[in-house]
């Protein structure tokens, strides 16, 4: 590991970044050394634009571009203590595109296609809560209050604990599968 590259890594850790933010940025700022076959200390704004320039004829996707931007931003104005002029190196727009909405007769065809309790919890907890799928892995019997009607997710994206609603067809769903399953493997039966 280059010094350059140890010091990013702990300027990122420091300021307590995601693990999947540390390895794309550091993924993308060694493309863009990788690129030039030199170490970034040495390149400046128009290695940036055109390396840019380079990924747009690829026709990377516009996630990696800003990813690649905000890497490359991080590793100028924390780790190299550069300036930053966003008039030189913009972030690309993204479209703007409606998503596809399942209607509700198809979303509870998904879910009842679903033979296994337990993927049928997933996929009902994930569309009801709208909570990421790394935010349903870690949660808990605790962080559902049936009383209140809210899941508790905590440490969410960004490291944020937040209150989402629990659906009244939701509940009966997670009760079964706590009865089936978390009770009977915890030895509370």
């Amino acid at each position: 590991m280059t010094p350059l590259r140890k010091r990013m890594l702990e300027d990122m850790q420091i300021r307590n970044l995601s693990p999947h933010t540390i390895d794309g940025y550091l993924r993308y700022v060694a493309q863009f050394a990788k690129y030039f076959n030199t170490s970034p200390e040495l390149l400046g704004p128009e290695h940036i634009r055109t390396y840019l320039l380079h990924l747009l004829n690829q026709q990377v996707d516009v996630s990696i571009l800003t990813q690649t931007v905000c890497g490359l931003r991080f590793l100028y104005e924390k780790t190299l203590h550069r300036p930053w002029t966003v008039e030189y190196i913009p972030f690309p727009k993204r479209p703007k595109t409606l998503p596809v909405v399942l209607s509700r007769d198809e979303v509870q065809r998904v879910i009842r296609a679903s033979r296994h309790l337990k993927h049928r919890v997933i996929l009902a907890t994930l569309y009801t809560t709208g909570v990421r799928v790394s935010e349903l892995a870690r949660l808990q019997g605790t962080d559902i209050d049936s009383g209140r009607m809210v899941v508790v997710v905590r440490q969410g994206k960004g490291k944020k604990d937040r209150q989402v609603g629990l659906s009244t067809d939701l509940l009966p769903l997670l009760r079964r599968y706590w009865e089936l399953y978390v009770r009977r493997e915890s030895g509370l039966v």
